[in-house]
């Protein structure tokens, strides 16, 4: 059943704009996803919707109406909104006429299924949602078996993230722990650990990722803890040949990942 909506004064639209508070999803256990993508990929992902807003002058295309068709043979409740409407509870500049409301899931390492030799990337203390959104896009491309978040500074779940993913935070398995406990996971299951530093002696190429083997990445001003670069199995650093010192933190991770999938790749050929 769909529900037309054309008052800005309506107790649904409320509560969609008051879940931009990270406070307020937090007490809710409720996200947003924004975007025929990012709806796409939490369906594809059986990620369970609560409610999807849709306005039709806004959809970019023609598949928009059968997402939303899929979502409400899910059971998800949906709302048909004027413009106005939309336009009101939309977080984008420039919306596409979908919006999702979806239960938050948490993730701890305990829940994370790993294969013999996984690939992981660990970051901490990440604070820009960017950053995060596009290190999930590349763990999703490089084949990641899981991201683990530690001693976060970004709520996971701002939609900012979701929208910089496009959606594959669905798509990659998301853990949150302590940097202690996830020292403490990786040992005890015999995965080494790579932390990267623009003061590490050894190329990130010269060291061997064919193994379980976690990609340790830090925050974005800071970098990584005096815990990680003590623990680390091995720090390595991506040689900087300009005038900059240090890589944006999510292009960093991308290049770490996708030497681990070249060496891999090439392991796999000689097999």
């Amino acid at each position: 059943m769909i529900t037309r909506i054309e008052s800005l004064q309506n107790p649904s639209v409320k509560e969609v704009v008051r879940l931009r508070k990270r406070s307020h999803r937090d007490d809710e256990a409720l996200l947003l996803v924004e975007g025929y993508r990012e709806v796409l990929r939490a369906l594809d992902n059986r990620v369970p919707l609560t409610k999807l807003f849709f306005c039709r002058d806004l959809f970019l295309g023609k598949n928009e109406p059968l997402l939303v068709r899929r979502a409400e043979e899910t059971g998800t409740a949906i709302y048909d909104c004027s413009p106005a409407v939309f336009g009101k509870i939309a977080y984008r500049d420039r919306p596409e006429g979908l919006l999702a409301v979806s239960p938050r899931r948490r993730t701890g390492l305990e829940d994370l299924k790993l294969p013999a030799h996984p690939l992981l990337l660990v970051a901490e203390h990440i604070e820009k949602p960017g950053n995060l959104g596009t290190m999930l896009r590349s763990a999703d491309a490089a084949g990641a078996d899981a991201i683990i978040l530690c001693d976060k500074c970004t709520d996971i779940l701002n939609p900012n993230v979701v929208r910089a993913s496009i959606g594959t935070i669905f798509t990659v398995p998301l853990a949150e722990a302590t940097t202690e406990e996830t020292i403490a996971f990786l040992r005890a299951r015999g995965i080494s650990m790579l932390a990267a530093s623009p003061h590490a002696r050894k190329d990130f190429t010269e060291v061997d990722m064919t193994r379980g083997v976690a990609l340790v990445v830090g925050a974005e001003q800071y970098g990584l803890s005096e815990t990680w670069m003590t623990q680390a199995d091995e720090p390595v650093v991506i040689p900087m040949l300009g005038q900059a010192d240090s890589l944006n933190v999510a292009a960093a991770a991308t290049i770490l990942l996708y030497e681990a999938v070249r060496q891999r790749r090439l392991a796999a050929k000689k097999a």
